[in-house]
C-alpha cells in the first residue's frame, strides 16, 4: 500500500487526480484505521491530509465555514456560539475525548455512517459541502451529498474541503439528543437534531428535524417539520409532529436495537427536543 503524506491542497488534489479510484483519504483515522484493520476497505494508496493547514479554519463572521480538518473537540467547545448548540452537542458525543481530539468533521461526514452524530446537527442547519478537484470546485447540499450507508456523491478525484452553514439569526433554538446504552463512548441507537425559529408572537416559522441511526443514512424528517410550522408550539402541534416524524423513514434492526424499539423512542425524543428548542429561543 502506498502512503502519500502531503502538506498542501494542490499536492493532495494531484494525488487524487492520478490515484483517486483506489485511494483512501486519511485525516484523524478514527474510522479509516478501524475499517482497514477489519478488512472492510482495501485501498491501494492512503492519502494523509492532516498536515494541510488550509483545511483547518473556522469562520464565524456571517455564514459559518468549517474547514474539513476541524476536530470534534474544537466544535464541542462551542466555538460557533449559541446559535449552533446542536453542532457542539453532537460533536461532544463522538466517541471519547481521544477520538474527539483527532477525529475531524470532514471525516465524519465522508464516512457516511448511518449513525454519524454530527450529521443530523449539520442537516438542521442546512449545511453544504465544498468539494475540490484539479478541475475545479463545486458546492452541494449535505442532504444530497449523502446517498446511503457509507455512500456519498464525492467523485474519486475530489476532496471535501469545507462545510458551510448560514447564520441562524434571532428567535431560533436548536438541540441534539442521543439515545445509547451508555452515556459516553457509545454509537447512537437513535440521534435526533432539531432547530426551530419563532416570530415575536411565538409562531413557529421554520422547523428542521433530522434523524441518525434510524435508517440507512441520516436524513431530514420533513413530515415532522411541516407539522410544527404555522402556529405556536402547543401540545397538539407537537403531537402531530411526533406522529409524522417517521414518515418516509423505515427504522432498521441491528445489533444495537430493534426497529420496534426505535419507533417507540423517536416520538418521545422529538417532544423533548421541541421543548428545549423553545426554551433556548426564549419562547
Amino acid at each position: 500500500m502506498e502512503l502519500h503524506a502531503v502538506d498542501s491542497l494542490d499536492a493532495a488534489l494531484d494525488v487524487l487526480a492520478t490515484r483517486g479510484e483506489r485511494c483512501q483519504v486519511l485525516a484523524g483515522g478514527t474510522d479509516v484505521m478501524v475499517q482497514l484493520a477489519r478488512g472492510e476497505i482495501t485501498p491501494a494508496a492512503l492519502l494523509h491530509v492532516e498536515r494541510i493547514e488550509a483545511l483547518r479554519g473556522i469562520e464565524v463572521d456571517g455564514p459559518i465555514t468549517l474547514g474539513a480538518l476541524v476536530t470534534h473537540r474544537e466544535l464541542a467547545k462551542g466555538v460557533l456560539g449559541d446559535g449552533f448548540r446542536s453542532v457542539a452537542e453532537s460533536a461532544a458525543t463522538v466517541g471519547g475525548r481521544q477520538t474527539q481530539v483527532v477525529g475531524t468533521i470532514g471525516g465524519n461526514v465522508c464516512n457516511a455512517s448511518p449513525a454519524a452524530d454530527t450529521v443530523p446537527a449539520l442537516l438542521v442547519h442546512d449545511a453544504t459541502v465544498t468539494l475540490r478537484s484539479s478541475a475545479g470546485s463545486r458546492t452541494v447540499p449535505l442532504s444530497a451529498f449523502l446517498v446511503g450507508r457509507r455512500a456519498t456523491t464525492r467523485a474519486p478525484d475530489e476532496l471535501l474541503t469545507a462545510i458551510g452553514m448560514p447564520a441562524t439569526g434571532e428567535g431560533s433554538g436548536d438541540v441534539y439528543l442521543k439515545v445509547g446504552r451508555r452515556s459516553a463512548m457509545e454509537v447512537a441507537i437513535v440521534g435526533l437534531a432539531m432547530r426551530l425559529r419563532f416570530d415575536e408572537a411565538g409562531t413557529v416559522t421554520e422547523a428542521r428535524v433530522a434523524l441518525a441511526s434510524v435508517g440507512p443514512r441520516p436524513q431530514r424528517a420533513t413530515g415532522a417539520e411541516a407539522a410544527l410550522v404555522g402556529g405556536p408550539l402547543e401540545p397538539d402541534r407537537v403531537d402531530a409532529a411526533a406522529s409524522a416524524v417517521l414518515d418516509g423513514v423505515e427504522p432498521v434492526d441491528d445489533l444495537r436495537a430493534t426497529a420496534a424499539y426505535r419507533r417507540r423512542v423517536v416520538p418521545g425524543l422529538l417532544r423533548r427536543a421541541a421543548g428545549i428548542c423553545a426554551q433556548r429561543a426564549g419562547r
